[in-house]
């Protein structure tokens, strides 16, 4: 594909976004974009979200890099999306490369692309991207002249199934990996070195996987028999990055030009989770909790409102109620920004009176919609198995709280499929979503009304459940029927997964190296948007496995051995492997662990990082202190 100047990719968007819908999601301009001279910089890096617009322009994951690497007088990022299906027709009709929003140079002029993946229905968009961008989708097939292409987010912590397309990973958190990979990459620009060059020194980089510098061996039975390092330079095991001290957030966001799914302005107050979960793959890798104090969030929130003039505010974490000073910010957010007229959201509260309490702390703030709470599981065996324990009267003790503060509708989140789950529990789910409608009913009438979405559990790496299967097909099935059959009728709504859906994402996230060739032959065969139930074809990737001689099987249902070799067990979330271990075998007993912020249950997370936490003043850490001065080193068989 010829180099188009960014002149000649103006003069024919004039001519073809008519055509297309929606054309703002192509033409960038949009309020707090950063547009620098092009040959002014050293490096240019093209960040780019595996999806449309409307659904990538609010990733905070990429607002952040957008922010830390165009503060840098050498550098420059520019923002790349998926063009819908409609806008890619006309592109390759004319041979148009994909380009991106701020210059309109196209991506192949850039010297890095920056791929986020927080999803793996993302991976089949990924191919698509590179090559509307006339890049060779397989990293081997790339040379000097083509940019780096890597890759973060919360999928790539299995890296495998997409290493035959990336060049290096950055496995955890990004605010300060990213400076050190345009490092990196400048010195290697200079000193005209090969490529190969290029990837130990990026190998170097505390947290970087580089795939081509590791191989795989595999037993007869399929299962990996070893993950080994070709240059004495490749770390094993590759560590994540963390930042010891949360930076001040961004509050420049970019205001769309069209309507997108979230337009508020998000300020993440915590980071991290201590409840352990044994389902939760967010919770276990983005340990340890660090949170922001009150007066930085505050001092965010009217930055942010200023610059931007959006009306709502998302103070996001994964469990909002548990940080620290979450009374007083709400009461402080409340008395702020009371007469401003702003709507601010509190998502992932705890099923507790606490919670509403909070919720009704922000009336004053026009907190919309119905209120969310998220059992997981309905059954008390269940939810000792998942290590979620909510007695069932605190759950109806809060809904009716819920419902005597004015709400009237409550969505209630469910996951089928969890270890050891039988359909006694599925029927918990319709029984406890009858007991909470009942509920509303007395206090609110008519008006009550019950929400249920219910996902399938998908054991995800790094987790304690990383070991168990997949429900099958028919199991899934069979629970999904059981559940419509018994929350139909007035007051009830229910939505549900599809068991195709549920076994791609498993293949997906829990894939080795080999599945790299199904992700490629998929798309092929016209695989891309798999995330979107339009243009989701499961045949497409049965039959990518059947012509890669594959069995989808072995990735979903079979259950892993202990002592297995992992796919991902080079890669490490600073979480032990005997911790996850532990918790797996307290899951078969029920056994119940506490949140560690009371006691540590030395999952490995602090000391492994104890050389930046002694740096970091002890109010952004929220966990027990570190008894021991030096970590433990745990043998890693890979």
């Amino acid at each position: 594909m010829a180099i188009w100047p960014p002149e000649q990719i103006e003069s024919v968007l004039d001519r073809i976004l008519l055509k297309v819908q929606k054309p703002g999601r192509y033409t960038g301009g949009e309020l707090n974009q950063i547009v620098k001279p092009w040959d002014s910089v050293q490096t240019h890096v093209a960040l780019i979200f595996p999806d449309i617009y409307d659904l990538g322009l609010p990733n905070l994951g990429l607002t952040i890099l957008y922010d830390e690497i165009n503060r840098r007088a050498d550098a420059l990022a520019e923002r790349a999306y998926a063009p819908w299906t409609d806008m890619e027709s006309q592109m390759r009709s004319l041979g148009m490369p994909l380009y991106s929003l701020e210059s309109k140079h196209p991506l192949q002029q850039f010297d890095i692309l920056a791929f986020t993946l927080p999803y793996e229905s993302l991976y089949t968009n990924v191919l698509n991207i590179l090559d509307l961008a006339g890049l060779p989708v397989l990293a081997e097939e790339r040379n000097e002249r083509h940019p780096l292409v890597i890759a973060g987010g919360h999928a790539a912590f299995n890296p495998e199934p997409m290493s035959p397309f990336i060049d290096a990973f950055a496995i955890g958190e990004g605010e300060e990996i990213i400076h050190e990979i345009v490092d990196v990459y400048q010195e290697w620009k200079q000193s005209s070195e090969t490529r190969e060059t290029l990837w130990v020194k990026l190998a170097k980089i505390p947290g970087m996987y580089v795939p081509r510098l590791y191989e795989v061996e595999y037993h007869p039975n399929g299962t990996v028999r070893r993950i080994a390092p070709r240059v004495e330079e490749a770390p094993l095991p590759v560590v994540k990055r963390i930042v010891a001290q949360l930076p001040p957030p961004v509050t420049r966001f970019i205001v769309p030009s069209i309507d997108i799914v979230h337009n508020r302005i998000p300020i993440e107050i915590m980071r991290g989770c201590t409840r352990g979960c044994r389902f939760c793959h967010a919770g276990m890798v983005t340990r340890p909790v660090r949170e922001r104090p009150v007066e930085e969030i505050l001092q965010a929130i009217e930055a942010a409102l200023e610059a931007t003039g959006y009306e709502e505010v998302g103070l996001l974490s994964l469990a909002s109620s548990d940080y620290t000073h979450i009374r007083e910010l709400v009461e402080a957010v409340a008395s702020r920004f009371g007469d401003q007229k702003i709507t601010v959201s509190l998502p992932s509260l705890r099923i507790e009176s606490f919670s509403v309490e909070l919720m009704k702390e922000l009336k004053s703030l026009k907190p919309s919609g119905g209120f969310t709470l998220a059992p997981e599981a309905a059954s008390e065996r269940m939810r000792r198995v998942i290590n979620k324990y909510i007695p069932h009267e605190q759950i109806l003790e809060t809904a009716r709280a819920i419902f005597s503060q004015g709400w009237t509708t409550i969505k209630l989140y469910f996951m089928i499929g969890h270890p050891e789950e039988t359909l006694d529990d599925v029927q918990a789910i319709m029984d406890l979503c009858h007991a909470v409608l009942r509920e509303g009913r007395r206090i609110c009438g008519g008006r009550a009304k019950v929400h249920a979405g219910v996902s399938t559990f998908i054991p995800k790496p790094h987790t304690p459940f990383q070991w168990v299967s997949v429900d099958t097909m028919e199991q899934i099935q069979a629970k999904q029927t059981l559940l419509r059959q018994g929350l139909r009728g007035q007051g009830f709504k229910l939505n549900w997964v599809d068991p195709k859906v549920t076994l791609h994402e498993a293949w997906l996230s829990r894939g080795d190296r080999r599945i790299g060739q199904v992700i490629l032959r998929a798309w092929q065969l016209g695989a891309k948007f798999d995330a979107w139930q339009e243009h989701f074809l499961f045949e497409r990737w049965i039959q990518a496995f059947e012509e890669c001689q594959l069995d989808p099987a072995f990735y979903s249902y079979r259950k892993r051995d202990l002592d297995e070799v992992l796919p991902w067990s080079h890669i490490s979330i600073a979480v032990r492997p005997s911790y996850l271990k532990k918790e797996y075998q307290n899951s078969l007993s029920g056994t119940l662990r506490d949140d560690c912020r009371g006691q540590c249950y030395a999952c490995g997370i602090l000391p492994t990082f104890n050389d930046i936490r002694a740096k970091t003043p002890a109010e952004a850490w929220k966990c027990p202190p570190v008894r021991r001065k030096t970590p433990i080193k745990e043998k890693v068989t890979v």
